[in-house]
C-alpha cells in the first residue's frame, strides 16, 4: 500500500524563515508526497506567497498529482485561518481538510522541523503493518532527539524511564504521539475523529496518541525522517535528555490541560484522582525545575502554573464537556 494519498498537514504562525527550512526539504523528497496542508494561523501574504512559490516548484518537478475528493490537483493547499487557534486548533482544522480532501494517512507536523529526502520510503516499510507511526527525529545540533514514547496513564504523565534501545524488531510500542512527525491511517482518524482544537497547546498529540492506542498498536520505528530547526536553549541532563525552556503561555497550558487529559482518561476508565493529583504535583515539580535551571522567571512562571492548575479543576468538573467525535466518512 505505501504512503498513497498522504497528506502532510503543517500548522504554521509567523515563522516564515523556518518554514522555508521545511519547505526546500520537501521540494529535496527523493518521492513526491500527494498533498500538504499548510494551516496559516497568522493569515499572511508572505505564506500564501510561499505556497504559491513551492507549488509551482512540485509542479515542474513532479507534474500534477491525483485529483483530491473535490477534484482539485494543487499539491499544496493552503488554509488560512481566521483566528490563531494554536497548534491544537491548527491540526485540528488541517486534519479535518485533509479528511475532506480525501488522504488515506496523515503527517502531521511543526513548521521547525525538516524532513529527510528519503523519509517517505522509510515510513513505507512500516505501513502494512501499522497505522499510527512515529519516526526518530535530530535535534537542531544533529544529536538524536529523545522522546519519551509511553504515557503513564495513572498518573498521566510521559515515562522518563522508557527504555532508548530498540531491539531486532526495530520498532517499540508506544501509547502517545508526538506531533513532530506522527503519521496516522485514516482508519483511525474515522475512530477518534481530529485532534481536539481546545487544548491550544500542549498535551494534544499525547491524548491523540493515547486515543489512537485504544483502537491500535501505534509504535515509534528506529528509522530517522526528520530533524528539528529551531534552536532552544535548554539544560543538557546527563548527555542525553534536555530540559528545553519555555513561555509563561505554555506553562499555563500545561497545567491548564491536564483538566483534558483527565476526561479523556475518565472515557476508558484509565483516571485515578490520587493518583493523576501525585502526576500533577510531579508536572508543577519539573516545570519550578525549568524555571530554576533554564528559564528563570519566577515571578511570572509560578502565577502561571498556578492560574493553570485552577483552571484545569473547572474542565474536569465541567458536566457538559464531550470528547471530540469520531469521524463520518462521505465516501
Amino acid at each position: 500500500m505505501g504512503l498513497e494519498k498522504a497528506a502532510i498537514v503543517v500548522v504554521t504562525y509567523k515563522r516564515q524563515e523556518l518554514l522555508q527550512v521545511l519547505f526546500d526539504s520537501l521540494i529535496a523528497l527523493e518521492k513526491p508526497i500527494w498533498r500538504v496542508v499548510i494551516v496559516d494561523n497568522e493569515n499572511s501574504p508572505q505564506t500564501k506567497e510561499m505556497v504559491d512559490t513551492w507549488n509551482e516548484l512540485a509542479q515542474a518537478q513532479w507534474g500534477l498529482p491525483s485529483a483530491d475528493a473535490e477534484g482539485g490537483t494543487t499539491r499544496m493547499v493552503y488554509f488560512p485561518q481566521e483566528k490563531n487557534g494554536g497548534g491544537s486548533g491548527g491540526f485540528s482544522a488541517g486534519t479535518q481538510r485533509a479528511w475532506d480532501l480525501g488522504a488515506e494517512w496523515f503527517w502531521l507536523m511543526d513548521d521547525d522541523v525538516a524532513v529527510l529526502p528519503d523519509s517517505i520510503q522509510t515510513l513505507e516499510k512500516w505501513t502494512d503493518r501499522f497505522e499510527v507511526i512515529q519516526g526518530r527525529r535530530y535535534n537542531f545540533d544533529d544529536t538524536p532527539f529523545y522522546w519519551q514514547y509511553h504515557f503513564i496513564t495513572s498518573l498521566g504523565i510521559p515515562d522518563p524511564t522508557a527504555p532508548e534501545a530498540f531491539d531486532e524488531k526495530g520498532y517499540l510500542e508506544m501509547n502517545t504521539a508526538c506531533f513532530e512527525g506522527g503519521l496516522f491511517k485514516r482508519s483511525i482518524v474515522q475512530k477518534i475523529g481530529v485532534p481536539d482544537y481546545r487544548f491550544f497547546i500542549y498535551w494534544d498529540d499525547t491524548i491523540y496518541g493515547y486515543l489512537a492506542s485504544k483502537h491500535t498498536t501505534p509504535v515509534v520505528v528506529n528509522d530517522f525522517i526528520m530533524r528539528r530547526t529551531r534552536t532552544i536553549n535548554n539544560w543538557d541532563i546527563a548527555g542525553k535528555r534536555k530540559l528545553n525552556s519555555t513561555s509563561d503561555t505554555n506553562r499555563y497550558y500545561i497545567m491548564r490541560n491536564r483538566g483534558f487529559l483527565a476526561r479523556y482518561m475518565q472515557i476508558y476508565g484509565d483516571y485515578h484522582p490520587m493518583l493523576f493529583r501525585l502526576g500533577n504535583a510531579a508536572t508543577f515539580c519539573k516545570e519550578f525545575i525549568r524555571l530554576a535551571a533554564v528559564d528563570k522567571c519566577f515571578k511570572t512562571g509560578i502565577p502561571a502554573l498556578r492560574r493553570g492548575m485552577k483552571d484545569a479543576r473547572k474542565i474536569i468538573k465541567d458536566p457538559n464537556w464531550k470528547p471530540m467525535p469520531p469521524m463520518k466518512d462521505t465516501e
